[in-house]
């Protein structure tokens, strides 16, 4: 087999050397960046999320046998999170197969207590039973409901004793108005020092990409965010879960201050 041909036979993919420096254009200016700085990690960085993003590439992935369509480095990110704020209760809205309420379980269980709730307005059958016969499906509630219905809320805050440590994750449907309720409904459940995660922030990211919609570059979470982030100074963006470079949650890691 020579140097051109893979294992499969197919001819095996290869890159073009262009040397340490790469032409892009970003804010309308064409600019050259240098492969090893900061700012060209940036734009691989962006250039890899988008294609990632139109192939679905989070759909590639499982915890423990679940379906978690999330990436690789938010899943790091989120365990990192976990095991510093050590919570007792992580409230998810937004269940999907379950695997980001399985990851998060799994943490918890290392830990040695904890609890989480998982909210969405329709828990499918099939995802349901995966869920309630996992090996940690003792760390988990699902309840079915609008998340920012009152009688939903009720059934949340009745899993969350006094004194509990919470973190919220919100990750249902992605619109800024239904973002923009989740904020408000949820945020006071955020303990202090602890975080309130919002996903699909990269809809602002990927808004022209094939698949995406109309109305994306205006009606996302992050838009949601910045609004929120306006109107109340209980919370603050923490950069540092920024730091891969690569995400399904830009400045959506928020951090709840001290009283």
């Amino acid at each position: 087999m020579d140097d051109a041909s893979s294992a499969s036979g197919r001819p095996a993919p290869y890159l073009l050397d262009v040397g340490r420096t790469f032409t892009a254009v970003v804010d309308g200016e064409q600019r050259e960046f240098d492969v090893y700085s900061e700012d060209g990690f940036q734009v691989l960085s962006n250039l890899w999320l988008r294609a990632g993003w139109q192939q679905k590439f989070s759909y590639e992935l499982t915890w423990l046998g679940i379906p978690i369509i999330q990436l690789p480095e938010d899943v790091a990110l989120m365990h990192e999170l976990l095991w510093k704020v050590r919570p007792d209760v992580v409230v998810e809205c937004g269940v999907a197969h379950g695997g980001a309420l399985v990851l998060y379980a799994s943490v918890l269980e290392l830990l040695g207590k904890g609890h989480v709730v998982g909210v969405d307005v329709e828990i499918r059958k099939y995802n349901r039973l995966a869920i309630e016969s996992h090996a940690l499906s003792h760390r988990i509630t699902l309840i079915e409901g609008d998340s920012v219905a009152a009688t939903t809320l009720q059934k949340v805050r009745s899993h969350i004793r006094p004194g509990d440590r919470v973190l919220v994750v919100l990750d249902s449907l992605h619109t800024r108005e239904h973002v923009a309720a989740e904020l408000e409904t949820y945020a006071p459940l955020v303990s202090p020092s602890s975080y309130l995660v919002v996903f699909d922030g990269v809809m602002s990211v990927v808004a022209d990409a094939p698949n995406a919609g109309a109305d994306w570059e205006t009606d996302n979470p992050l838009v949601a965010v910045d609004e929120f982030l306006e109107a109340n100074d209980a919370f603050e963006r923490d950069p540092i879960y920024g730091r891969l470079g690569v995400t399904y949650c830009p400045a959506g890691f928020l951090l709840r201050r001290e009283d």
